[in-house]
């Protein structure tokens, strides 16, 4: 079995005017991020949104000096960016579709990621959205040490 994981395809990340946009390069991925999604969802396959998720008032967190705030919980900026809203506004209802609120580069560390993808018998995942070089590596790199195989779609991921 298999299923996608969507990392961080939000308006913050992939806007013009988003907090910490990749811009250009993050939008360009978009009908191929729709493209994929949509075949999962039509096969019904798990699809997982793994989304940065900061609140406003955290002020320990380490990526505070690294980067500037972005995705804060409940804002348009942590919504995900164009059809892909769409998408999940209407599937969100789904057993086969999970948003996941993560605090760590990782869609795996500190959430339930890998009791969702064993209670499925998901065995292979497939890694789309941003940042290549930030989440999608921390994910991928959780994903092999848990021994998942891992497909990284080339023409659905982007990074600054």
């Amino acid at each position: 079995m298999k299923a996608l994981i969507s990392i961080d395809y939000t308006n913050d990340f992939i806007a013009d005017d988003g907090a910490l946009t990749t811009g250009s390069v993050g939008q360009q991925i978009e009908p191929e991020i729709l493209n994929i999604t949509e075949s999962f969802i039509k096969n019904n396959q798990f699809v997982v949104f793994a989304i940065d998720a900061h609140e406003p008032s955290d002020t320990y967190h380490p990526e505070n000096s690294l980067f500037p705030p972005h995705n804060i919980v409940g804002t348009v900026g942590q919504q995900l960016f164009g059809n892909l809203q769409q998408i999940y506004q209407k599937q969100r209802n789904s057993a086969n579709i999970y948003w996941i609120n993560k605090r760590h580069y990782s869609a795996f560390c500190g959430t339930d990621l890998d009791l969702r993808l064993r209670e499925r018998h998901i065995t292979e995942i497939h890694l789309i959205g941003v940042c290549t070089d930030i989440c999608i590596l921390h994910t991928a790199v959780d994903a092999y040490n848990l021994g998942y195989k891992i497909v990284i779609h080339k023409n659905a991921v982007a990074s600054f």
